[in-house]
């Protein structure tokens, strides 16, 4: 499904523009302040659309005969490597610039998000809290998988309407089993409805199974949503709704129903046969390094600051390219880590050894078996 991998890019490019709000690089600040505003609930955004793409994708891929280990066995060689290279790089980088560095563990083992504690949830690579929730995701992926299969054509459709209207009451649900407590100040929400709407696993869920179960309705042929450009302009009209609406409606719960609009018209288009502009080659392998463009850009974003002086803002057409070089930086990381660690460890190590001709005892994988 090529426009989803064209997409991924769209996804990615929108939190790392969200998390460009952050390193305050504009000396005009009403510059500053529009452009924090505008960006707000992009990241948000991002994040729920890659949740939303991962359980619609992997049910999609579903092998017929796959083995929850051998699904498992592929997911932890995709993911965690590149994980663990990019939280050892921001531990250097920590320590070269004299941070405090704490919370490792709980980080390099993904288990960030059961702690509500917004240092441990963001400590060391921050951005890796988005895949320990999906850690939790891919372990429940089997059972999961198992229980949407049985579904018919109306379950199918009352299961998307219960998850869609679940996420829609999660920050109501928030406000009745949270204290709520003084705003964090960096974001105008208390600490613990950030973890529980943000990063609590079980809440976040809801949009990984939704993203299972329009997969079902998509390739059943029975998906009658939106075309992708109305998709995209409710995705618009949702977005500026968002910035205007108190944030715990921005995680998720106004813009999730137009970004599952957005996927799955992606896929029943290309399951149609039709060719966009998402099919571009650029596209398709920008879209193939988003997780290491995700994985990257925030180490590249603060510590590239900190180099230039880590509270020294710029004239406006400066902060702009500050961000676009950023940008490109990131990308070539991730062209590398991509190239140089996701590829080549998912060929070899992605599929159980399989025995081949025996060279001296020991056995020797030929050259077709080591590009599978």
């Amino acid at each position: 499904m090529p426009s989803l991998t064209g997409l991924r890019f769209f996804a990615a490019l929108a939190v790392f523009a969200f998390h460009a709000t952050f390193d305050n690089l504009f000396a005009d600040r009403a510059v500053g302040e529009r452009f924090a505003f505008w960006l707000g609930s992009a990241g948000w955004v991002g994040v729920s659309f890659f949740f939303v793409l991962s359980g619609f994708l992997l049910t999609v891929s579903a092998r017929p005969k796959d083995t929850a280990r051998a699904f498992w066995r592929r997911r932890l060689v995709k993911i965690y490597p590149s994980h663990l290279a990019a939280g050892l790089l921001a531990l250097v980088l920590m320590w070269l610039t004299g941070r405090q560095i704490t919370d490792v563990w709980e980080n390099l083992l993904l288990v960030q998000v059961w702690v509500p504690d917004v240092t441990v949830i963001l400590s060391v690579n921050p951005v890796s809290w988005s895949l320990a929730c999906e850690a939790v995701f891919y372990l429940a992926f089997p059972l999961l998988l198992r229980g949407v299969r049985r579904l018919g054509p109306a379950g199918l459709v009352r299961a998307a309407a219960t998850l869609a209207a679940a996420v829609g009451a999660m920050p109501a649900l928030a406000a009745l089993l949270t204290e709520g407590g003084p705003d964090m100040g960096w974001l105008p929400v208390s600490e613990d409805r950030y973890w529980f709407l943000l990063a609590f696993p079980p809440v976040r869920a809801l949009e990984f199974v939704l993203g299972m179960v329009m997969a079902r309705i998509v390739t059943a042929g029975r998906y009658r949503g939106p075309g992708m450009a109305l998709s995209l302009a409710l995705l618009a009209a949702a977005y500026l709704t968002a910035l205007h609406a108190p944030i715990e409606y921005s995680f998720a719960a106004l813009t999730l129903l137009p970004v599952t609009a957005v996927i799955c018209a992606a896929a029943r288009q290309d399951r149609s046969g039709v060719r966009s502009w998402l099919h571009r080659p650029l596209l398709q392998y920008l879209g193939a390094c988003s997780f290491a463009f995700y994985l990257l850009h925030r180490l590249v974003q603060f510590y590239g600051h900190h180099a230039l002086g880590p509270t020294r803002t710029f004239p406006t057409l400066t902060a702009f390219a500050l961000i676009a070089a950023s940008a490109v930086v990131t990308g070539l990381a991730a062209h590398l880590m991509h190239t140089r660690l996701e590829i080549p460890l998912m060929r070899r190590y992605a599929r159980p050894r399989r025995p081949g001709r025996r060279r001296g005892g020991v056995g020797v994988r030929s050259d077709a078996q080591e590009r599978s």
